[in-house]
């Protein structure tokens, strides 16, 4: 297989330093080859919800005349040439034309993403756990499984366990973005949970519903738990050092939401994260859960009641 361009991996690598220094950190643990494809795709996820946002690698705001229905649409189309192997200019879609033919991936996959920015850009909101189980699938679940291909997965199950940590992720994101999110007008939060506590969609980002917001959080923490669990079996099954990076950024994600938790009322006094000394202890952990995975027995099917992907 041909290596990808520098001038394109050089874009990717610099979108990954910037927007995401988590992932960053587990990314190093990837062979050459899997990393590059890795940052790339990693580029483009990056570069389609900026455009979505106005944004520039997750931050501040850019003027545009057009509306982020336009932007939307003029990302799929962008992404539909990229599928077909007709990218445009920009290293982001080049750098997906190269990772999708390289790896024989679905056009599907990233029109599913997508399809999870709309729901962002239609104001969706959400009734049930299991429908915040769908958002989570559109816009970090499938990742997992584009991911999973990068690393050589073909499994069905296997790739099952890798659009759980992708819920994972996306549930543990929501709890500590959550009053962040309501100022943007999005919530994510489950009605019924909120029903349950009296809070009213509304009031979400309210300071004097911090500690009822609080244990509905802890309640959608508690829900990622059973994937980040069956994301630690499937580890098992990907390469060993795809493993140490998965295991690593499973680590530092749960660290997150473990913060989110510990914090209560206060969880969004300031944005959680962790320290690169932490990251440091959470990568020697995630190198030892990839080897120990080496020596564990089969794995046991996943449970039915879990949110499944579609296929």
């Amino acid at each position: 297989m041909s290596a990808p361009a520098s001038g394109v991996l050089g874009a990717s690598e610099a979108a990954i330093a910037q927007g995401s220094k988590s992932f960053a950190t587990a990314a190093r643990l990837f062979d050459p080859r899997t990393r590059a494809d890795a940052v790339m795709l990693y580029a483009w996820c990056r570069h389609c919800d900026d455009v979505v946002d106005g944004q520039v690698l997750g931050h501040g705001r850019v003027a545009s005349a057009a509306t982020p229905q336009a932007r939307l649409d003029a990302l799929q189309e962008e992404t539909a040439r990229a599928c077909r192997g007709q990218p445009g200019s920009h290293p982001a879609f080049v750098a997906l034309a190269e990772v999708m033919a390289r790896h024989a991936m679905p056009a599907r996959l990233p029109m599913d993403l997508l399809a999870g920015f709309r729901m962002d850009v239609e104001g969706r909101r959400y009734g049930t756990l299991d429908d915040t189980l769908g958002y989570c699938y559109h816009v970090a679940g499938v990742v997992g499984v584009m991911m999973a291909l990068i690393m050589g997965v073909k499994d069905e199950h296997v790739l099952d366990r890798a659009c759980d940590l992708g819920l994972a992720f996306q549930l543990t994101n929501i709890s500590r973005d959550v009053i962040e999110d309501a100022g943007l007008g999005r919530l994510y939060l489950p009605a019924d949970l909120l029903a349950a506590e009296g809070v009213e969609a509304g009031a979400v980002a309210d300071p004097a519903r911090r500690a009822a917001v609080a244990r509905v959080v802890a309640r959608l923490l508690d829900a990622a738990e059973p994937y980040y669990d069956q994301a630690r079996i499937g580890i098992r099954a990907l390469p060993l050092r795809s493993a140490a990076a998965i295991a690593t950024a499973r680590a530092v994600y749960r660290a997150i939401g473990s913060g989110v938790r510990a914090r209560g009322a206060a969880a969004w006094d300031g944005r959680v994260s962790t320290s690169r000394m932490q990251k440091l202890g959470l990568l020697a952990g995630g190198v030892a859960v990839a080897v120990g995975s080496r020596f564990t027995a089969p794995a046991p099917a996943r449970p039915a009641e879990l949110w499944t992907r579609p296929r």
